[in-house]
């Protein structure tokens, strides 16, 4: 089985977009930067131009966590070189190549043999942003990965990981089908999953910030107990605030449920963990379990104390 894998190199559009006059910038970024996603926008609904001003489109979209196109110019020259590099974009190159010649290894079919994926510059600005350290990911559209970040020395070490992230989700959502209904109780999982397959290729250091922030006794004593009756509840308003926290949920406009930052990706991290280490199942087989059966062997997990540290 092999697999073609396409970097959009996002440094050479930047550097094409600072050149552009102002009232050229929107358009050229739609077009270089967001047009070769366009199946994954389809799919997701999410317009590729607004039929009205000021609309939902791409652009909104990409402007809650990245630098704008406007802002586009010789001021983002620091950040733009930190992934300038051949050498950065053959390190993503690996990491995705890596992340799916694992399930290769392991026996997973692939029913998508085309995958693209570009790093684009989070703005250091967005809340969003903020409350996950500068680094974030989208990778839940199989055959399109896109990581996000404001490049220091926390989230730069960390792209490799977080491209395996999404590369998880990428797999499987190839074998699971996506519905608009879907469980909390699957999107916990399925977090746990993808964040569990980074660690066994790149190591707990560099666990995602939605795991590290939160320690076992928050867990345990108010993420558990607010998860453990909730895992039907269904429909993306009332699954996000337990997913992602209060914080989040007020920006989103969503209903706080009382849960910290990325509640339901520690939640997830832990559950998988505790599903591996019962069964002993490879995480890449795991990957493509339904969460139903994950669920059901992990009963006694949100009864117990979870003492795993970092």
């Amino acid at each position: 089985m092999s697999v073609n894998i396409t970097a959009l190199r996002s440094d050479q559009i930047y550097r094409s977009i600072m050149q552009a006059a102002p009232a050229e910038k929107i358009e050229l970024y739609r077009q270089e930067m967001l047009s070769p996603f366009m199946a994954k926008w389809n799919i997701q609904h999410i317009p590729f131009r607004s039929q009205e001003p000021g609309g939902f489109d791409v652009i909104t979209m990409n402007n809650w966590m990245n630098i704008t196109p406007g802002a586009i110019t010789s001021d983002i020259d620091e950040p733009l070189t930190a992934i300038s590099s051949d050498v950065f974009w053959q390190q993503c190159q690996e990491a995705v190549e890596t992340s799916l010649g694992a399930f290769i290894k392991d026996g997973v079919t692939l029913n998508v043999s085309d995958y693209l994926f570009t790093i684009l510059l989070g703005d250091p600005d967005s809340p969003v942003l903020q409350i996950n350290e500068g680094i974030s990911g989208d990778g839940g559209i199989p055959g399109y990965i896109i990581a996000n970040l404001v490049p220091n020395a926390y989230t730069l070490p960390r792209i490799p990981s977080v491209l395996a992230h999404e590369c998880n989700h990428n797999v499987r959502y190839q074998h699971i089908r996506w519905n608009p209904e879907i469980t909390l109780g699957e999107m916990i999982v399925s977090e746990g999953l993808a964040e569990n397959f980074a660690t066994s290729l790149y190591g707990e250091d560099l666990l995602g910030p939605w795991v590290t922030k939160t320690d076992m006794n928050t867990l345990n004593t108010i993420i558990k107990p607010k998860f453990k009756d909730q895992l039907e509840v269904s429909g993306l308003d009332q699954i996000h605030p337990y997913l992602y926290g209060d914080e989040l949920a007020n920006l989103q406009n969503f209903t706080p449920v009382g849960v910290p930052y990325a509640a339901g990706y520690t939640c997830g991290y832990h559950l998988v963990r505790y599903y591996l280490n019962k069964t002993g199942q490879p995480i890449t087989e795991a990957t493509i379990t339904p969460a139903s059966v994950i669920l059901a062997e992990t009963k006694d997990f949100w009864h117990e104390e979870t003492i795993f540290h970092y």
